[in-house]
C-alpha cells in the first residue's frame, strides 16, 4: 500500500480532491485531518498557515496517475506531495487492490 500525502487551504477543497480520487477509482480510501499548522518558506518568508492535510490510500501502479490528479485540482501554485510504502495486512491489501481494480 502506498500513502499519498498533500496538504490544502481549506476542508472544501481536501473534500474535492478526495472524493475525485475515489471517485476516479484511484485511491480506496482519503483521511483528512483539518488543524493542521504549517510553517514553511515561501518566496523569501517564513509563512504560518492553517491547512487540511490529506492521506490518499493507493498502490504503487496508481501512485503516478493520482499524483496527476491531485496536482491539477490543486490551488497552490507548488503543492507538495509526498508518498510512502506502508505495510498492512494481507485483507487490508485486498479491499485496496479490490476497490481501486488492481491485481497483486
Amino acid at each position: 500500500m502506498i500513502h499519498v500525502t498533500t496538504t490544502c487551504p481549506d476542508l472544501d477543497t481536501a473534500r474535492d480532491q478526495a472524493g475525485a480520487a475515489i471517485s476516479a477509482r484511484m485511491a480506496a480510501c482519503a483521511n483528512i485531518t483539518p488543524g493542521l499548522v504549517s510553517l514553511f518558506y515561501w518566496q523569501g518568508v517564513v509563512e504560518e498557515e492553517t491547512e487540511v492535510q490529506v492521506t490518499f490510500k493507493t498502490t504503487a501502479d496508481t501512485r503516478e496517475r493520482l499524483i496527476v490528479l491531485i496536482t491539477d485540482l490543486h490551488p497552490y501554485d507548488l503543492p507538495v506531495i509526498t508518498w510512502e510504502q506502508v505495510e498492512t495486512t494481507p485483507e487490508s491489501t485486498a479491499w485496496l487492490n479490490q476497490e481501486i481494480g488492481a491485481h497483486p
